[in-house]
């Protein structure tokens, strides 16, 4: 999902399993100039719910029916969309006005929804073993997991974790590094700072990251961001403390037990089948792994990687490493032989922000969907406003869960913010079409969905499709731009795959109590360097706290979506483009203009959480399985490729 200059939480909506107790966007000021950090406001006393019960309290209970649950449903699901309306418009007052009182009042609102939740999944749980309606069982299923981030009973521990998560997130939010040896580092072309004293944004930081190839001033700025993340370990410990006494007051023994349940299968069975879609991708990533670390390695000298080294985590291009497309023109396949360059054409066609959000659209209705209705214009956010601070990563909401549909972006003219906003309008156009379902099915199939119907868009941004909406006047056709564009593709969607896996992988570990908080950093380090074949710059002790430089984390926000999405966009982009009749390379493929491949994707969207997501998943591709074969059949050619250029390397890492 990543790779288009954007975070990986690209969409809001008030979802069954967003897990943040304050799921904020703050985190992302950097993205505008983030500013200085301020003490998070405290938690106020939740208000009272509504709804509370009306039996006496000596009244004896009686024995529960399956009309009391169908009961029970229709009204969660109304005060459900009263609560998630509410919090969702002052989540956007807070993301497009940044202020105090705009944190406080979203603290306040998802602590109100926080509690309301843990109560009626306590009160669903009389209904346990009765002979339900589909729906209704299948809403109490989805509720039943729904809490991603449980509170305690008790009213102050409850506060406090919302303060924590509140606290965490504005940690990282407002972040920033001060170092002399950044002075003057780190500036995009013509941005200038006044008495600049060296200190850096995240954002400013990464622009290091990604532009310079001075092994030592890489290696500050990487180090540098991850000093906002040391104060968090304390935080975050009893973070996790109070997450679990909730999660254990629900019937689970960790809040790693909320998150797998999600996924229409028993924890272990969840965890296998990661375990098997990574394998199916593995072959794929360790050639793309050896084949980056060979170039780099004549950039930077065997001394600093060897041939069996695991890569240095602040030389990929990107803070995390998680996905190395800033490398390309370094790794380039072919030189001067790929397709024009598509931020030169959106300029020199006149393009503005707005009109790269229309010809998005157009995509969606040559599929025969629906136009985006007129408040979409009105209502969402373009541009940076020049008079407050906004949050100006990428996100997609339907605010009042009933169409009231909308994008959060400050638009720059160029391909990167092009590609996201194709994926920006997918979640749109799921919104749209499951907005008949009731609430509690307002929602993707499994967590993935969402994510991987964005992606598929993002994969059908295709040379063809671009020449077809008149951004280009011509596609290269020659097996050199092939491979160019495949390895573009590659270094952002494959190199993510196992940093996509193991940060859930770690949190499990974490919630469960497999990692005791004494080695949170050195678990991280074991895990990426398994899975990644990325080790730090220097030595790692536990007085860090690496993972909190990863906003997710702090955000408490799941990451096992954002694997799947990656999955599926190609299992998706397969069935639709077999749908349209393509013949050709998968890579090749886009189904713009297609009514068959639009019908295929109406009617999963329209499903929601309706259904188990195999039967969604059998409604757009035929299947029942997630499979990664269509991503070995997407990138075949370059993997032949890579494996003649790296002949004689010692792939794998010791």
């Amino acid at each position: 999902m990543q790779g288009y200059g954007r975070q990986m939480i690209s969409r809001r909506k008030p979802a069954l399993h967003l897990a943040s107790a304050v799921v904020t966007s703050a985190a992302f000021a950097w993205a505008c100039g983030g500013t200085q950090p301020e003490p998070a406001p405290p938690m106020p006393p939740a208000a009272a719910d509504t709804a509370q019960p009306t039996a006496p309290p000596d009244a004896p209970e009686a024995a529960p029916t399956p009309a009391e649950a169908d009961e029970f449903v229709a009204t969660l699901n109304k005060e459900l969309k009263d609560l998630w309306t509410e919090r969702e418009r002052i989540a956007w007052v807070k993301s497009t006005h940044i202020t105090y009182d705009t944190q406080l009042l979203e603290a306040k609102s998802a602590a109100r929804v926080m509690k309301y939740l843990g109560r009626r999944i306590k009160e669903a749980q009389r209904f346990e073993g009765l002979k339900l309606k589909p729906d209704t069982a299948r809403a109490l299923h989805l509720l039943k997991f729904s809490a991603g981030l449980p509170a305690p009973d008790n009213a102050a521990e409850r506060d406090e974790l919302a303060t924590i998560s509140s606290e965490l997130d504005g940690m990282y939010g407002k972040g920033k590094y001060c170092s002399k040896k950044l002075i003057g580092k780190g500036l995009k072309k013509g941005e200038k700072i006044k008495g600049d004293q060296g200190c850096r944004t995240l954002g400013q930081l990464s622009e290091i990251i990604a532009t310079s190839k001075d092994y030592d001033l890489l290696e500050e700025a990487w180090s540098g961001w991850r000093t906002i993340s040391k104060p968090m370990r304390k935080k975050y410990t009893r973070f996790v403390t109070l997450g679990n006494k909730g999660a254990r007051e629900l019937g689970f023994q960790d809040m790693g037990d909320i998150w797998k349940g999600r996924y229409d299968m028993s924890g272990e069975e969840f965890l296998k089948e990661m375990d098997r879609l990574w394998l199916q991708v593995k072959p794929l990533y360790d050639q793309l792994h050896c084949y980056t670390r060979a170039r780099l390695r004549k950039e930077f000298g065997e001394k600093r990687i060897g041939k069996r080294d695991p890569i240095p985590a602040h030389l990929l291009g990107n803070m995390w490493a998680q996905e190395w497309s800033k490398l390309y023109p370094r790794v380039i396949p072919y030189k001067g032989k790929g397709q024009p360059d598509l931020t030169k054409q959106l300029k020199k066609k006149k393009y503005d922000g707005v009109k790269m959000v229309k010809l998005a659209e157009r995509f969606f209705t040559s599929l025969g969907m629906d136009k985006l209705p007129s408040t979409f214009w009105e209502r969402s956010q373009f541009s940076k406003p020049r008079d407050r601070e906004v949050v100006c990563h990428a996100s997609a909401w339907d605010v009042g869960m009933e169409g009231d549909l909308r994008i959060k972006m400050c638009i720059k003219v160029d391909e990167e913010d092009l590609i996201t906003i194709h994926h920006e309008l997918g979640h749109n156009y799921y919104f749209h079409y499951y907005k008949h379902q009731p609430v509690m099915f307002k929602d993707g199939a499994n967590d993935g969905f969402h994510e991987g119907i964005g992606d598929t868009l993002a994969l059908a941004v295709t040379p063809a499709y671009l020449k077809q909406a008149g951004l280009l006047d011509k596609v290269v056709e020659s097996e050199e731009a092939d491979i160019n564009l495949l390895m573009r593709r590659a270094l952002d969607g494959i190199a993510f795959l196992p940093f996509g896996k193991l940060i859930d992988q770690w949190r499990f570990d974490v919630f469960s109590g497999k990692v005791s908080p004494a080695n949170y950093n050195a678990h991280w380090w074991k895990l990426r360097r398994q899975f990644q074949g990325i080790a730090p710059p220097s030595e790692r002790g536990e007085e860090h706290f690496d993972p909190g430089a990863k906003y997710h984390i702090p955000a408490n926000v799941p990451y096992t979506r954002y694997f799947i999405a990656r999955i599926l966009q190609y299992q998706f982009l397969r069935a639709l483009c077999k749908e349209a009749g393509h013949t050709g390379p998968l890579y090749k493929c886009s189904f713009y203009g297609n009514k068959k491949a639009g019908e295929k994707m109406i009617a999963m969207l329209r499903l929601g959480a309706s259904k188990p997501w195999p039967d969604a998943l059998e409604a757009i591709s035929g299947e029942r399985r997630m499979d990664a074969s269509a991503i070995i059949d997407y990138y075949k050619p370059l993997m032949a490729w890579m494996k003649d250029q790296t002949k004689g390397e010692s792939c794998g890492w010791d």
